[in-house]
């Protein structure tokens, strides 16, 4: 399932951030640091995002960010409202039960180029935790790895390696990369290399 049909299953998530603030939730940084108008552009996408149950504190910082950089308003309030889409689609992937950091890692992975229903399989593969796992598949993309390579390695490690093997695993990833891998195979041998360390870890086909 491409991304583009996850967001369309989100008609809820995209009415809540478009329509105007009730509560207008004006945080003290955002005040110091944003003029009237993109202020209140920025505070519609945080209350409809809290609204939703959503992580606000990514969305502060996002506008932060921009403000720091001296991007023009509309620019700032378009990243938030990326950002919030992001966050929508990575609590519609993952369960409105996540929690604040897994959807922050989340919106990071989707951003990168990881299909929902990857996000999804993710979920249902690993009963801890998953904000490893999942900066985890954000980094391996970065690093050049393709997005379904990447998923398809951090899935097959979820159900059974901790948070430290998969931290090693993506940093195995990246040296090898660094030293003129193709990420594609870097990530390939070293999740099956991964595997068979791992007791009671399912072996890949």
């Amino acid at each position: 399932m491409h991304r583009t049909r996850w967001i369309a299953t989100l008609p809820l998530a995209v009415g809540l951030l478009l329509r105007p603030s009730t509560a207008a939730a004006q945080d003290p940084r955002l005040e110091r640091r944003l003029d009237p108008a993109t202020l209140q552009s920025v505070s519609v996408v945080i209350d409809s995002a809290r609204l939703q149950g959503l992580p606000v504190e990514p969305l502060v910082q996002r506008a932060l960010e921009g403000a720091a950089k001296h991007a023009a308003p509309a620019q700032i309030a378009a990243a938030v409202r990326r950002l919030a889409l992001e966050l929508a689609t990575a609590q519609q992937a993952l369960g409105a039960a996540s929690l604040p950091a897994e959807l922050d890692a989340a919106a990071s992975a989707l951003r990168a180029g990881v299909n929902p229903a990857d996000l999804t399989r993710l979920r249902h593969r690993r009963a801890r935790s998953l904000t490893v796992a999942l900066a985890t598949l954000a980094d391996l993309v970065a690093s050049g790895v393709p997005p379904d390579s990447a998923a398809a390695a951090v899935i097959a490690l979820a159900a059974s390696a901790g948070d430290e093997q998969i931290a090693d695993f993506r940093r195995a990833v990246e040296r090898d990369i660094a030293l003129g891998a193709p990420p594609a195979v870097a990530a390939a041998v070293r999740v099956d290399a991964a595997l068979r360390r791992t007791p009671g870890a399912p072996r890949r086909p």
